[in-house]
């Protein structure tokens, strides 16, 4: 991607935790929706994976993260624009092989050791 078609992956990034961040709130930013598709698809990604992969990325850092331990894991999600705990338990199993309180109690046993 050139520079300015970077523009849209750093604007999104910003806005993860926007539970109605999707391709037509993006497109409503002076790109036309088929164009953003076309960025995303160009680098072998859909608008909406890409923004679920991020928001599955920020979760597991922050599940991850002693200083977040107390924490609830819906909020964690909540933060990062899941809506849904039971959508985001699923999305963090298919993406991940662990529902995400089974990955927060391993990670809290590598950062015992």
């Amino acid at each position: 991607m050139t520079g300015d078609e970077l523009e849209a992956p750093r604007a999104l990034r910003l806005t993860l935790g926007d539970p109605h961040l999707n391709p037509d709130a993006i497109a409503a930013h002076h790109i036309s929706l088929r164009y953003l598709h076309k960025l995303f698809q160009q680098e072998g990604h859909t608008v909406a994976g890409w923004i679920r992969e991020r928001r599955l990325e920020q979760c597991r850092r922050d599940l991850a993260n002693p200083q977040l331990a107390t924490r609830l894991i819906n909020a964690i999600a909540a933060r990062w624009g899941f809506t849904n705990a039971g959508h985001f338990s699923q999305a963090s199993r298919n993406a991940y092989g662990l529902p995400p309180r089974q990955f927060r109690e391993q990670s809290a046993t590598v950062h015992s050791d």
